[in-house]
């Protein structure tokens, strides 16, 4: 139980952006009470052993760090490492009837050779620098920005200082750009897929959408790398858990938050105990569960502060106001371990290059807009896209000794244009049927069944999982499985815009709310989504006053 009645701030769930503020506020001489539902830390950034009786902790629902400020890191004095990727994508091809592939790594040389083998000439690869060039620019003026007070649109258009990149980031469909550059339609589609992780929307989409989502995917460090952290990701939340308790910070999980009254100055906070899954461990080795445990107690806590890390959908029950509209993700997530990586077909590129970066399946330009519609109009998508990754390329230790010798590694897919309108709660058939079509796409660039290289659990159950959007609102309490929490913003104040549980979502720091004393510390925040500990950094200096 809590140890005290009132704190100087309370923050409401313990995933990683919870657990930033709760680090600095604690290190500021603030008194911190974090209040988590699970019986862990760590929210969607934790590692697990998903599979019975097998030493492989695999990160089960975030996989890769981008937006991850090193300010961040340094400020709290985390011991926390990420990897560079060796290849930066693989993309499998036909042409011809013959096997190919673009490889997109090991060098400029290497890449452009590839692109040339995959089109034929050096045009494609001219324009990928170019287009990438472009972004890199953007990313090297904004990515600073997120951390600093909400600039205005106008002075971050001065601040990006390129009138062509503005609009094509900021204000016409990514597809236009996209179409425009390039025009192979495999190269096409591998530049649209940043526009779509978690994200349902079409090329030419006039919300917009994807454009946000393609602005946060190419901004991170300053350059977009996608990094791999060292240990998994349930190692940056315990780094983060125990940063915040060594600072003072008093972490209490198997606590749901039930209720919020603020009067703008001073707030309640209700809550009930004894809720989570008995026995699960932390970040580093989380099993996710909501039940509460018979018994279970209740209290109030009192705050000068409310800090919400939870979506604008559960602020708004917390505090009984009208709900915002229902989010909505669309997206598939597959944790595998094999026994050993599957052969290709495209023999001139090595598994262990072809999965070190993402292996896109099923991602050219047309059928990603194929897939889209028919994902739109109801139906699961016949030749589902998706993306993979062998985590264990890069770091082993996620691996046990013993599995690590045998050459055994990991593979994590993310799919995409799989909204939870496609999903039915408590019926499995439809992710049977998309797990088995998503897999039969990978197969068909395959020398090998995938399933000849799955490793098998203590039960003799092959190593494989998938979530749904579904599961993962049952899971973790995202709305509708969006892992964003609601659509990304575009990372600056909108003019006459309300506050961050507000659709406008303005203020100086992004995490504002209508009540003054209560901010909005979660993904849901402007410049939240993704792991990168944002929105708890900027709703900590906006507690500071800073």
């Amino acid at each position: 139980m809590p140890a005290h009645q009132v704190y100087d701030a309370v923050i409401v769930g313990g995933g990683h952006n919870g657990l930033v503020a709760a680090a600095y506020l604690a290190r500021a001489g603030k008194s911190v009470l974090v209040l988590e539902r699970l019986r862990h830390t760590g929210g969607a950034a934790v590692s697990t052993r998903p599979f019975a009786g097998v030493d492989a902790r695999l990160s089960r629902y975030s996989y890769l760090v981008s937006l991850l400020p090193p300010k961040i890191v340094d400020d709290l004095g985390l011991r926390f490492a990420v990897r560079k990727r060796t290849v930066s994508s693989y993309t499998p091809a036909v042409r011809d009837g013959r096997p190919t592939g673009l490889l997109v790594g090991g060098g400029e040389r290497r890449t452009r050779e590839s692109f040339r083998r995959l089109t034929g000439s050096d045009a494609e690869h001219t324009a990928w620098q170019e287009f990438y060039g472009m972004t890199r620019r953007v990313a090297e003026r904004v990515f600073p920005t997120l951390t600093e007070p909400l600039p205005a649109r106008a002075a971050l258009r001065e601040r990006v200082a390129d009138e062509t990149a503005w609009r094509t980031i900021f204000e016409e469909p990514i597809g236009v750009a996209v179409e425009e550059r390039f025009r192979d339609d495999l190269v096409r589609g591998v530049v649209l897929t940043d526009a779509l992780i978690g994200t349902f929307a079409d090329a030419h989409d006039p919300s917009l959408a994807q454009n946000r989502c393609f602005l946060y995917h190419v901004i991170g460090g300053g350059t977009g790398d996608w990094d791999v952290p060292v240990g998994g990701m349930g190692a940056f939340t315990d780094a983060l858990a125990l940063a915040a308790r060594t600072a003072g910070a008093e972490i209490a999980t198997g606590h749901e938050v039930t209720a919020l009254r603020t009067d703008g100055r001073t707030a309640e906070v209700d809550f009930r105990s004894g809720t989570g899954e008995a026995g699960a461990g932390t970040g580093a080795d989380a099993d996710a569960g909501s039940a509460p445990a018979p018994g279970a107690s209740g209290g109030t806590v009192a705050a000068r502060h409310v800090l919400v890390n939870a979506s604008p959908e559960a602020l708004a029950a917390l505090l009984g106001d009208p709900a915002p509209e229902r989010a909505e993700g669309a997206q598939l997530k597959v944790n595998m371990l094999l026994t050993r990586l599957p052969r290709l077909r495209d023999t001139a590129v090595d598994p262990r290059e072809a999965f070190a970066g993402t292996f896109h399946i099923g991602e050219g330009y047309e059928a990603l807009a194929t897939a889209y519609a028919q994902a739109a109009s109801g139906a699961l998508p016949a030749a589902p896209p998706s993306e993979i990754y062998c985590h264990s390329l890069t770091d082993p230790s996620i691996l046990g000794q013993d599995l690590a010798a045998r050459g055994y590694q990991t593979l994590t897919l993310f799919g995409l244009h799989t909204p939870a309108r496609l999903f039915a709660d408590g019926d499995d058939k439809a992710r049977e049927e998309l797990l088995a079509a998503t897999v039969a796409q990978l197969d068909a660039h395959l020398a090998e069944p995938l399933a000849d290289c799955l490793a098998t659990d203590a039960e003799g159950r092959p190593c494989i999982e998938a979530k749904t959007p579904l599961d993962l609102e049952r899971d973790l309490r995202l709305p509708g499985g969006n892992i964003f929490h609601r659509p990304l913003s575009f990372p600056y104040a909108e003019e006459d815009a309300g506050g961050a549980g507000d659709p406008g979502r303005t203020g100086r720091w992004g995490v504002e709310t209508a009540h003054a004393n209560v901010l909005l510390c979660g993904a849901g925040a402007v410049r939240g989504g993704g792991v990168s500990g944002v929105p708890g950094h900027n709703a900590a200096m906006a507690v500071l006053g800073r």
